[in-house]
């Protein structure tokens, strides 16, 4: 059995689908796509299909993770192509690599968000970021499956910015007033979300933009403490692969015809 992980994004209004909606999608896909899956066992088999840390429903994302079992080795590649084909546009399948070392959903540790606030001026956004970081704890409120929970969003925030507008690409400049967060947070229990820190901001800082953010994770994995930078998830897959031969060029190889006797 091989197993390949890939990275996906949700984009522009696919940024809404849940995470129920995109788990049918992307079985879709599978079969479309004739992805010789491994099944699991029981009275009713379903496709070895894992999901790390899904991002909330409505916020974009470009760093989505899933594992795939397949029962015949394929190009990982090769793989990631057909599938992007099958998935809508915006569900984009970016990146694939074999597994060659355990662990994918340890290695999530923490997120690097961007978070868009039109309608507000960079500097009282700055005035806000500021007093939220020098307070030891800013408790929020939140409706969960079990009733409301109050719990502290400064203790998982690794750095919190306002990005300055000469590094803001000039395809993407807003024609209005518009404050541009980049949020490093760490992944803890109970996990603290993208809105938990607008609503800690709004908290101790008064910050309430006019209208909704639009939220993106530009990247998820594990958080260097030395570099304070989040890595590449697939990398130690990347480099295994590079050390080793992939099991689609085991398997391939195992097919080959020997050559006529010397």
């Amino acid at each position: 059995m091989q197993r390949i992980r890939l990275r996906y994004t949700k984009r522009g209004r696919l940024r809404f689908t849940s995470h129920r909606d995109f788990q049918r999608a992307f079985e879709r896909a599978l079969r479309r796509a004739e992805v010789p899956m491994a099944y699991s066992a029981g009275f009713t088999p379903h496709p070895r299909v894992s999901y790390a840390n899904a991002a909330p429903t409505g916020t974009g994302s470009e760093a989505e993770y899933l594992e795939i079992a397949l029962a015949e080795a394929r190009d990982p590649q090769k793989l990631r192509e057909l599938l992007d084909e099958s998935m809508p546009a915006g569900l984009d399948i970016t990146d694939a690599v074999e597994a060659r070392t355990s662990g994918l959903a340890d290695r999530l540790t923490a997120s690097v968000w961007e978070l868009r606030l039109e309608g507000t001026e960079p500097a009282e956004a700055e005035r806000a970021v500021e007093v939220f970081l020098a307070a030891e704890s800013v408790e929020v409120q939140r409706r969960t499956k079990n009733g409301m929970r109050t719990f502290d969003t400064r203790g998982a925030v690794v750095s919190l910015a306002v990005v300055p507008a000469s590094a803001v690409p000039a395809d993407r400049t807003p024609d209005s007033a518009c404050a541009i967060l980049r949020l490093v947070v760490r992944h803890l229990t109970p996990a603290v979300r993208p809105d938990d820190v607008l609503s800690g901001l709004r908290v101790v800082a008064d910050l309430a933009p006019p209208v909704p953010a639009a939220v993106t994770r530009l990247a998820q994995g594990l958080f260097d403490e030395e570099s304070g930078t989040v890595t590449d998830p697939l990398a130690p897959d990347r480099e295994a692969v590079t050390a080793a031969p992939s099991t689609a060029t085991e398997a391939a190889d195992a097919k080959a015809p020997e050559g006529p006797a010397a």
